[in-house]
């Protein structure tokens, strides 16, 4: 895989004031020990008695109590959330070892509310097996601050069924591929017209819309913002390639006419429209299949292909999740969680990570899921766990594997594309923002998008960059 472009995200590691660097330094090391002398550690997001996990999580935790008798494992049922993650950080009461995403990793980083893993990922033989992709979003200066779980790329997905009757299935069930922005557009129509049904479904709501505008915009040539050296952030994407991208959605609608009627459509909607057949195609990643079988999508109807590339560039986004540690924690407490954590995650072919596998596959089964997406793995070549997972997931596939070939052959090797995680601050506004533009281009067909666009950018600065803590 290409890497992703640091030359901007370098700067989202440091930190970027007095501030930041007070707050974190306001937790000080606590007792991690018992009166036995064993290590506690005290994991985040543990679902309490009578909630769906709490069994399963009592036996892991009684399993990796008896394998690790230097270690004691305490409740806490705080996940993550915005709202209550940073007060927590700063008053040092954050579990030892807690969940976040992607997303939030830069900003934690410069905050320092990780500790530093290195150490310990290395010791146990991580470190070297993960994904570069997802390894990069990890880790600042040489230093990797968290243990990943799940990572993803977008795509496309596509209903197989609609692309037979468009002409764009090969007789072995393998789609046609469309190389560019503007193929999509062409396949969206011959997709109307051979089947009435919209040629492709695009979010405005939610902030769905927003967020799968951004790899679109990227592929444009958009920036969206860049820190300065004083270490405040400036938005940026008032451009001719932005408004070239938001341009590309209006034509959808009112040049082409191959969106849904429906101009209102969040995440529900989106996965319910292209689930029950109504459209052809969508932008996704590989954990589509679960999104759909409430709306009696069969996986034989359901195929997916790499993203398409842009005029000015061929990128994707890179989500996921990750497991990170206080940075209240002792050394003895970091070697303990990320012993837990590979408890449940782990590169090697352990008996409990094939048990942990066949119940997965077994239970997407019964559920109806598509198998035979790999998606993008958080190991890379060098982990046992990759190839053992992979062909396991192909033995099992209940569907035309060539459905998806062009997907899994994108995740095992994007070649030049490139991969970019969210955007590093305020990204959850920026999509609020960008969903109103997309909204307004698509309910008149008189929209300005360049004014739109100039709006957007003054609206985000203003509202949101300007009011961040430096």
């Amino acid at each position: 895989m290409k890497k992703m472009n640091l030359l901007k995200t370098v700067a989202l590691f440091t930190a970027v004031s007095v501030m930041t660097v007070s707050l974190a330094s306001c937790g000080t090391k606590v007792n991690d020990k018992d009166d036995q002398g064993r290590t506690v550690i005290s994991v985040g997001g543990y679902p309490q008695s009578g909630d769906p996990g709490f069994e399963e999580m009592e036996i892991r935790r009684e399993d990796f109590e008896a394998k690790n008798t230097d270690v004691v494992i305490s409740e806490n049922p705080w996940k993550f959330e915005r709202k209550t993650f940073y007060a927590k950080a700063a008053g040092g009461q954050l579990p030892t070892v807690y969940e976040s995403g992607f997303t939030e990793m830069p900003e934690i980083i410069a905050a320092g509310y990780s500790a530093d893993l290195t150490d310990a990922l290395k010791k146990y033989n991580v470190l070297d097996k993960i994904n570069e992709d997802v390894l990069d979003v990890l880790s600042s200066d040489g230093k990797t601050y968290a243990f990943p779980f799940g990572a993803y790329v977008l795509g496309m997905a596509y209903n197989t069924e609609l692309f037979e009757k468009a002409g764009l299935m090969e007789a072995d069930g393998t789609p046609k591929q469309p190389k560019d922005w503007d193929e999509v557009r062409e396949f969206a129509v011959k997709i109307k017209e051979a089947t009435g049904k919209a040629g492709i479904v695009f979010p405005t709501a939610g902030n769905n819309g927003g967020w799968l505008f951004t790899p679109l915009a990227w592929s444009f040539g958009t920036e969206f913002m860049e820190q300065d050296k004083d270490g405040k952030w400036k938005a940026t994407f008032d451009s001719p390639e932005t408004v070239a991208a938001l341009e590309y959605i209006k034509d959808l609608k009112w040049k082409y006419d191959v969106l849904p009627s429906n101009t209102l459509i969040d995440g529900t909607e989106y996965s319910k429209v292209f689930g029950t057949g109504e459209a052809g195609m969508c932008i996704a990643a590989g954990d589509i299949p679960r999104k759909l079988v409430q709306y009696g999508m069969q996986p034989e109807t359901l195929g997916m292909v790499a993203m398409p590339s842009g005029p000015k560039k061929h990128v994707t986004l890179l989500g996921g999740s990750v497991f990170c540690v206080s940075n209240t924690a002792t050394e003895d407490q970091i070697d303990a969680s990320v012993r837990w954590i590979m408890s449940a995650y782990t590169p090697e072919v352990t008996e409990s990570f094939k048990t942990n596998l066949k119940e997965e596959i077994d239970y997407n089964i019964s559920k109806n899921y598509l198998i035979g997406i790999n998606g993008l793995n958080i190991w890379n070549e060098n982990a046992e766990a990759t190839k053992y997972k992979f062909d396991y997931i192909k033995e099992r596939a209940n569907a035309n594997t060539n459905h998806v070939k062009l997907y899994n052959d994108f995740t095992k090797d994007t070649g030049d594309c490139e991969i970019r995680p969210e955007e590093p601050v305020c990204a959850q506004e920026l999509y609020a923002i960008l969903d109103g533009c997309i909204q307004e281009v698509l309910v008149n067909k008189d929209a300005d998008c360049a004014e739109l666009i100039k709006k957007a950018q003054a609206d985000f600065q203003s509202n949101y960059l300007d009011n961040l803590d430096y």
